[in-house]
């Protein structure tokens, strides 16, 4: 059973993530600037989770949904991972964002089986439909950028994959 506390708690999450893949691209934009060879993928893969944070932040006040008390952290860490990453190199920026995403596609795919299997909020299911699919174009062009040849990438992708997960149970509830 899906109620309306875990609706509220899916609304949270899913804008937190959004609000910090933001910040994550800012950060990684802001070291490699235009120069970077994947900057135009990067700025492509940013305006689409521009707009994805939009539509959570409109859903989250029109909803009522209180959002994370985490969000100037999540501000600062995100930027940070972007900005580190960034620093690491191209392939490592590209390894960020094939970890995030590989993260993001297990936690929306949790998600819409539960909003499928009750039948509950079929404009939530919608929505995280769609960004599911735009996520999973980001980690595959992350991948085809040369994510897997960034420095230590098993331990760096698995450290993000990490701090995504710790960050999703820390949204819902904080």
């Amino acid at each position: 059973m899906v109620d309306a506390r875990d609706i509220s708690r899916m609304i949270r999450v899913d804008q937190a993530g959004e609000f910090g893949a933001t910040r994550i691209y800012e950060g990684q934009l802001a070291v490699m600037g235009d120069r970077g060879p994947h900057s135009a993928e990067i700025r492509h893969m940013a305006a689409q989770e521009a707009e994805h944070r939009a539509k959570f932040d409109a859903l989250l006040a029109r909803r009522g949904v209180r959002p994370t008390a985490l969000h100037p952290f999540w501000s600062a860490a995100g930027y940070a991972l972007g900005a580190g990453t960034a620093l690491l190199g191209p392939e490592a920026a590209m390894a960020c964002t094939a970890a995030v995403e590989t993260e993001i596609d297990r936690h929306y795919t949790e998600q819409l089986e539960k909003l499928e299997a009750t039948g509950a909020d079929p404009e939530l299911a919608a929505m995280i439909e769609e960004f599911r699919a735009e996520e999973l174009e980001h980690r595959d062009a992350a991948l085809a950028n040369g994510a897997e040849r960034a420095p230590a990438y098993p331990l760096l992708a698995g450290a993000i994959r990490l701090g995504c997960r710790v960050a999703i149970k820390l949204s819902e509830r904080i």
